[in-house]
């Protein structure tokens, strides 16, 4: 039972208060002025324990800093490489140059400095980075409170972006989508070509397509295998949890993805897909098909998507040398400028080939089922467990893609489809059965082969 201990003979000594731990050990606080005041607070704090929503001073006290690297220690054998390169970069870079000194119950108590630092963050920082480094935060302060080191999450309930001004997602139309595939074809070879098909074709993520092998490709059924994608972490590539090196070589030594033996489906950890339902084969159109299997035979290197020396495509310089200006052209605005190339869809992203495509199947009025399963989504609620894909709603996608495709061949000039069956003969029989007279253009842009 609590007490209140005088600190000294003397009479203005004060009084402190004595309880005991969870643990059995007494703990103590100085600073009262009477015996029964002391004694009143060290009952607090054993009623506080017996409800078992008592915080230990100790524990609040702990630094941040000391705090993180005691998580990361516990909890990162568990996490995923490229999560815990992301914690450990937001750590050293935001996280600990503004919190490492702190004291937990500092930071809990410390709502409005919160506050100053997200502003600060908007300063420097993108608003998608400044949400991931806040959501960072805020993981590691509701670990603290499980662990009762704080009383609560001091992050709970800060708004960190306004969502008001979140731009809408691009869908680009099927000859958009071929147009700029056409300039990437220039400048990034047929790798280029058929990646920006395929990403609209198939609502792959970059990181399952960029890494797709060839033994990932079943030719039987038309349909590329999404298990093992391909991940860069601290400026390395890795599939399957192997670094992949120059010429898509694997770099420790050790069997190749294709060759090594694999656990149980789902069982893996390291490598594997963003969830469970993304692990998945995507059957490709008969002419997307085409393409991809002309890609395959066109050179031997182990991964589908590279460059024309083998090496495997990096997302940032892909973006920034190739992507961006196929699609937001040169000098789109200035049409007397000597380099001047129009814009096909300013600022379409890659992952917008995702929201395409699903926008795509939405028209034709594809299940949702089916949909999902394509772009490798859960099912929510109860559909989850009822709804399930048939071969007809896989047909139907097959079909409906295939029509669009064809339509994008129609939509072309003469001078463009020509283009086309000199880069990939093996698409005349679609050129010749789908074709027809050009019909006239949807878009508003020229292409910048016709001269």
């Amino acid at each position: 039972m609590a007490y209140g201990q005088r600190l000294g003979d003397a009479q203005g000594d004060g009084w402190r208060a004595r309880y005991k731990r969870p643990d059995g050990t007494w703990g103590s606080k100085s600073g009262f002025t009477s015996e029964k005041a002391a004694e009143d607070w060290g009952n607090e704090q054993e009623a506080l324990i017996r409800r078992h929503m008592w915080i230990d001073p100790r524990k609040g006290d702990t630094p941040f800093e000391d705090f993180a690297s005691e998580l990361l220690d516990s909890i990162g054998p568990r996490l995923e490489a490229a999560t815990l390169a992301k914690y450990q970069s937001h750590l050293n870079n935001q996280l600990l140059p503004q919190w490492s000194a702190w004291p937990l119950i500092g930071i809990f108590n410390s709502y409005l400095e919160i506050e100053k630092w997200v502003s600060e963050l908007h300063e420097d920082y993108a608003e998608s980075t400044v949400s991931s480094v806040f959501a960072t935060f805020s993981t590691f302060l509701n670990m603290a409170f499980r662990a009762q080191y704080i009383p609560a999450n001091p992050c709970s309930g800060i708004r960190v972006t306004s969502g008001e001004f979140a731009p809408d997602r691009l869908v680009a139309t099927p000859v958009q989508v071929l147009r700029a595939a056409m300039r990437l074809y220039h400048s990034a070879g047929p790798a280029g070509f058929v990646l920006a098909v395929v990403d609209a074709y198939t609502g792959a993520r970059w990181s399952e397509l960029a890494g797709q092998q060839r033994h990932e490709y079943n030719r039987e059924r038309r349909a590329i295998r999404i298990e093992e994608p391909l991940k860069e972490i601290g400026g390395k590539l890795f599939k399957g949890g192997r670094r992949i090196g120059p010429g898509g070589v694997i770099a420790d030594g050790g069997p190749s993805p294709a060759k090594r033996k694999t656990s149980r489906p789902g069982k893996g950890k390291k490598g594997r897909t963003k969830t469970p339902a993304s692990t998945r084969d995507v059957l490709l159109p008969p002419s997307i098909a085409v393409l991809y299997e002309a890609l395959m035979d066109s050179h031997r290197h182990p991964f589908l998507f590279c460059t024309r020396d083998g090496n495997l495509l990096r997302r940032s310089n892909f973006r920034q040398r190739h992507w961006r200006p196929a699609w937001d052209g040169i000098e789109p605005d200035d049409p007397q400028a000597e380099d001047h190339v129009p814009a096909v869809l300013m600022w379409f992203t890659f992952h917008e080939g995702r929201h395409t495509h699903s926008t795509w199947l939405t028209e034709d009025g594809v299940s949702e089922v089916a949909r999902r399963a394509r772009l490798g989504q859960k099912m929510k609620g109860i559909a989850r467990v009822y709804d399930h894909v048939t071969p007809e709603m896989e047909q139907q996608i097959l079909d409906v893609l295939e029509a669009r495709w064809a339509a994008s061949l129609a939509a072309l000039t003469a001078a463009e489809r020509a283009q086309l069956m000199i880069w990939f003969p093996r698409l005349r029989d679609t050129l010749e059965t789908g074709g027809g007279e050009p019909v006239q253009d949807r878009i508003a842009i020229s292409s910048p082969f016709v001269s």
